[in-house]
């Protein structure tokens, strides 16, 4: 499967998992370029939720991570999207391309 982005969204994270912790599970996967976790792990505000997104080296990766939807992580099942570049550039606290 070809895609057309090399970033995904990765919704519904624990607020316990750190970026470290997404970082390993989806090196698994492919080289990452870039992993951004919101909150930050240094956030003071409480959290319920987490959103990550990870830019891949290779663009196949998107396809491949994607079967990890539903996987549970921590104590959440994660859902993970195909995420686009595009969008990127529209959001300042993005630095990919």
């Amino acid at each position: 499967m070809t895609s057309s982005t090399s970033v995904i969204q990765v919704t519904n994270v624990s607020p316990s998992s750190t970026a470290e912790q997404m970082r390993t599970l989806f090196g698994f996967i492919g080289t990452i370029d870039e992993l951004r976790l919101f909150p930050p792990d240094d956030s003071p505000l409480p959290v319920t939720s987490r959103v990550c997104f990870v830019k891949f080296h290779e663009p196949e990766s998107v396809g491949v991570s994607q079967h990890l939807t539903n996987t549970v992580f921590v104590d959440r099942a994660l859902i993970v999207v195909p995420f686009a570049e595009g969008l990127c550039r529209s959001f300042p606290i993005f630095t990919f391309m």
